[in-house]
């Protein structure tokens, strides 16, 4: 069964933005003394919905609860301020997409950012045109590492997991990968998302079945 879409994660893989997430939300929890280390980024949070970090803030560090809501609100704010003066078009990316595209393979991308976000960094990075399904937190049920997102991307293209390759590049998203059933490429950072590492991550797979 060769395989027939490639699926990308946003964050880290397509657009280099986990900086931008990181002091959006700080910038956000110091309008009320708070703060999360570089250190605890990278180990705790990175990776995760800014509903999630904020639970998860709630319970290590006692921030109130009812601050939620404003908080979310500015952190995504200055999330988009970040992207106007930040998000530039790769090449490398935009060659990947549009060879696989050329070749017909089915791409969509699934990320724990918000509908808003997703669509912006796409927008400026100049590759939403190329994707057949976009997936948000914002919609499905469960955020990475649960499933739900990858499983629904693949129902939606009308394929099996087997018949899938997801880039992904942090723990909770290759939780996910994995648990959906797919096939996976690890990336280290945006510029290992290139058509050279995808091609040959394909071959391999494709290779390794009888």
């Amino acid at each position: 069964m060769p395989i027939k879409a490639v699926v990308f994660d946003m964050d880290g893989v397509l657009i280099d933005a986990k900086e931008w997430h990181y002091e959006a939300l700080n910038m956000a929890l110091a309008l009320f003394g708070y703060e999360i280390t570089h250190e605890e980024h990278l180990f705790a949070y990175d990776g995760l919905p800014t509903k999630t970090k904020l639970k998860r803030l709630s319970q290590d560090k006692g921030l109130p609860q009812a601050l939620h809501h404003f908080i979310n609100e500015m952190k995504q704010q200055y999330t988009l301020t970040m992207i106007w003066q930040y998000c530039r078009p790769r090449f490398s990316h935009q060659y990947a997409l549009t060879k696989l595209k050329q070749e017909g393979y089915k791409l969509a991308l699934g990320s724990n950012s918000i509908r808003q976000t997703v669509d912006a960094m796409l927008r400026k990075a100049c590759l939403l045109e190329y994707f057949d399904v976009t997936l948000s937190n914002e919609d499905v049920t469960g955020a990475k590492p649960d499933p739900e997102m990858y499983t629904t991307i693949v129902k939606r293209l009308n394929l099996s997991p087997e018949e899938c390759l997801i880039c992904e590049d942090n723990d909770h998203g290759i939780k996910a990968a994995l648990a959906a059933g797919a096939h996976l490429l690890k990336i280290g950072t945006v510029d290992d998302a290139t058509y050279d590492n995808i091609h040959r991550r394909i071959k391999e797979i494709e290779q390794e079945r009888p």
